[in-house]
């Protein structure tokens, strides 16, 4: 059997950007379940390139951090030295962001230096985010659960937010 990577792209409810990295055995059938996902939640299946260009490709390792540590000098200083575009200091965590042809350079000075991570990968990160409520919210989230139950489905990138005020309100 041989297996392709494909990113489909499409809008949710509120004309949300989202993105869809699949590995299939199966182009049609896996092109038919995505569709079908996003036309029964409020959204809908676009043309490739249709919201790519919303979002940019990065390395991401995210760094937990407790009681402080580890010190922020420190993180900043190692992730730069090692090739890093970018660390955003986060209260839990760092997230340290990478040009995703420099991610293995940066990861082997990070685990050199010590470092631990809580999360390290390719992401497909949005430029820009929008928030979700009310209904719109709730189909969001239903059609990342459709997504997160289809087995040829690796990864989902999206643009919105949901403020905690409404992730409480959906329980």
């Amino acid at each position: 059997m041989e297996y392709e990577e494909i990113i489909y792209e499409g809008y949710g409810p509120g004309g949300v950007a989202i993105m869809v990295k699949c590995l299939t055995d199966n182009r049609n059938r896996t092109a038919a379940d995505v569709r079908a996902i996003f036309g029964k939640r409020g959204g809908n299946m676009g043309e490739s390139g249709c919201v790519a260009y919303m979002f940019d490709e990065k390395g991401l390792f995210v760094i937990p951090r407790e009681h402080g540590q580890p010190d922020e000098d420190a993180v900043l200083m190692h992730a730069l030295e090692a090739g890093a575009e970018d660390v955003v200091v986060n209260v839990d965590s760092f997230e340290v962001l990478t040009a995703p042809s420099d991610f293995e350079t940066v990861k082997t000075a990070l685990e050199a230096a010590g470092y631990q991570f809580e999360t390290a990968g390719i992401r497909w990160l949005p430029q820009n985010t929008v928030a979700a409520e009310g209904e719109n919210a709730e189909k969001l989230l239903k059609m990342m659960d459709a997504f997160d139950d289809n087995d040829d489905v690796q990864d989902v990138y999206h643009n919105f937010e949901i403020s905690d005020e409404e992730a409480e309100r959906l329980g």
